[in-house]
């Protein structure tokens, strides 16, 4: 199916540390399950998923974990707890597969963006393997020698 043209994609929230701390190869997208109060909180831009991991439920259903999203003050008492888990809407198949790559070892899944697609609110999260230290200072090496290259180019 293809995506109708007016649908804008805006971001909420990053997990910038993502990156950093784990080696991610497979990225998935899936809708999350949100109350009244959670949506017009993140369109305040109100959510991090700084903690945030994605696991599964009793079920076998996705759920996302550890994201806060801060509650809505107008919402008073109608407000869910900010740590709350979420489900996410995912195809049955996707479902299986991602069962199937965290079942190796050592593999996660890392949620790295939560971005609204029109009026749904969606999470971008990735398949990863934990870093270890000397791949952080790898990492980080690689980050100035880059740096380094764009100053020395734009000194020229």
């Amino acid at each position: 199916m293809t995506r109708p043209p007016n649908r804008v994609r805006r971001n909420v929230c990053q997990n910038r540390r993502a990156r950093f701390e784990y080696e991610l190869f497979e990225h998935f997208d899936a809708g999350l399950i949100l109350l009244g109060p959670e949506v017009k909180s993140l369109r305040q831009g109100k959510g991090t998923l700084e903690d945030a991991w994605v696991g599964f439920d009793d079920a076998g259903r996705p759920v996302l974990m550890g994201a806060h999203i801060a509650p809505y003050p107008q919402a008073n008492r109608e407000n869910p707890e900010p740590t709350r888990p979420r489900p996410m809407l995912m195809h049955a198949e996707e479902i299986r597969r991602l069962k199937q790559r965290v079942k190796e070892r050592g593999l996660t899944l890392v949620p790295t963006q939560m971005y609204f697609e029109g009026p749904w609110i969606k999470l971008e999260f990735a398949v990863g393997r934990g870093k270890k230290l000397h791949d952080k200072r790898h990492t980080i090496r690689e980050r100035e020698d880059t740096r380094e290259a764009q100053r020395a180019m734009r000194g020229r």
